[in-house]
Order: structure tokens, then C-alpha cells, then sequence
């Protein structure tokens, strides 16, 4: 996972938003993309690809 730090990078995970499972954590560079992404990824728990959202809450 990775560790919070200074700067403009964030660390965020995303989230399905059929189920609601944490699957996937990333970073993005808030000054470049300041708005929330929301990206077709697959969950392991639904078994389909499905829209992910950025939820700042690391679990």
C-alpha cells in the first residue's frame, strides 16, 4: 500500500460502484487532474467489468 506523502501526487483507492469493494489503489497527480476519475475496471467480486470510483479512503 502505498504511504502517504507531501506533494502533489495523492494515493487514493477506487471503488466499484456495483458492490462497493475497495479493488484497486493508485495515484494521480491532483495539480494535473484536479477532478475525480472514474475508470471500467474489472472486480473479482462481481466478475464483470464495472465503473470504479475514486474514494480517498485507503481500507
Amino acid at each position: 500500500m502505498p504511504k502517504a506523502k507531501k506533494g502533489p501526487r495523492q494515493a487514493f483507492g477506487l471503488k466499484c460502484g456495483v458492490c462497493g469493494m475497495f479493488n484497486y489503489i493508485t495515484q494521480r497527480n491532483k495539480l494535473n487532474t484536479p477532478d475525480k476519475l472514474k475508470l471500467n475496471k474489472y472486480c473479482k467480486h462481481c466478475r464483470k467489468v464495472t465503473e470504479h470510483k475514486e474514494s480517498s479512503k485507503l481500507k
